[in-house]
């Protein structure tokens, strides 16, 4: 019998928890990436066997993560290559868009109309990054596995909305975070969350630098999502996120990773949709990374 359809998952289902900030042995950059994505498909076979309810199945994977060294491995070989010399903080790239307008138009408090630009930053690691060195937001920090100070653990799937607009923020950061949310419909769900919880767009009707900036949403994928992927690519990206009243105002591709940055420019939803599973590439070395938004 078909299983009914559950509501989505929080951003716990599918991301692993981040190891404690312990000095771990150098792992190569060819062996990092080679375990990582080892992992990664262990669990989206894991995720299939439990969806099917083929317990059998579920075992032997978990057999199989183990034996790659469990999610220490993993997690180790995470932090790795998360190192600076290996593009790590990727909230430089955010401060390379957004430093020119925020330096010449904020007061030299680094305040506008008395206050300050509130950031939400969803899977923390670090309280040191570019965007906290910069001193420009006051920043909530949430990870489902905070490791210091500063950082709250809150999934944000499961996060209370703003009661008003003084809850709400300018800009939310989701930087290699919507790639673990584990299936389509959830990844989906997600974008549209951010919705709720950015201000009401028109903030700064005196400022057009600021307005054309903010409020906004950061993005970082893994480029593969989007560039090599059988169901989504840039075009399809940009009609998901228009729908949901965002409109790209800068992007950067490297070999490893995509950075957006997205203003949202309206409130409600507008036309386009539904965004189903749908095949934008043919070919066989295309992954299944896709995003669904009913």
């Amino acid at each position: 019998m078909k299983k009914k359809k559950g509501p989505p998952k929080s951003l716990a289902a599918g991301r692993p928890p981040v190891l404690h900030r312990t000095k771990t042995k150098s792992i190569s950059r060819k062996a990092t990436k080679a375990l990582i994505n080892k992992y990664h498909l262990l669990q989206k076979r894991k995720q299939q066997a439990i969806a099917r309810g083929d317990a059998a199945e579920e075992a032997a994977i978990d057999a199989e993560i183990e034996a790659l060294g469990g999610i220490k491995s993993y997690q180790e070989a995470s932090l790795q290559g998360q190192r600076h010399d290996r593009g790590g903080d990727s909230s430089r790239v955010l401060m390379q868009w957004l430093e020119p307008c925020l330096k010449s138009r904020l007061s030299p408090d680094k305040t506008v109309s008395g206050r300050r630009l509130r950031m939400l930053e969803v899977g923390a690691l670090s309280t040191q990054n570019a965007c906290s060195k910069s001193g420009y937001f006051d920043i909530e920090r949430i990870d489902l596995n905070s490791q210091e100070d500063g950082i709250l653990k809150q999934d944000f799937m499961e996060r209370p909305l703003p009661r008003d607009e003084s809850e709400r923020f300018d800009i939310i950061s989701l930087s290699l975070v919507l790639n673990y949310v584990p299936d389509p419909r959830g990844r989906g769900e997600m974008l549209r969350r951010t919705t709720l919880f950015l201000r009401t767009p028109g903030q700064f009707v005196d400022s057009p630098e600021l307005a054309a900036s903010f409020p906004s949403l950061f993005l970082v994928l893994p480029a593969p999502c989007v560039t090599n992927s059988r169901y989504l690519d840039e075009d399809r990206l940009a009609a998901i996120m228009a729908s949901l009243g965002y409109a790209r105002v800068a992007s950067k591709t490297t070999q490893r990773l995509v950075y957006y940055l997205w203003r949202r420019e309206r409130t409600g939803h507008g036309s386009g949709g539904p965004f189903l599973k749908k095949e934008v590439r043919s070919g066989s070395t295309r992954n299944n990374f896709a995003v669904v938004l009913d």
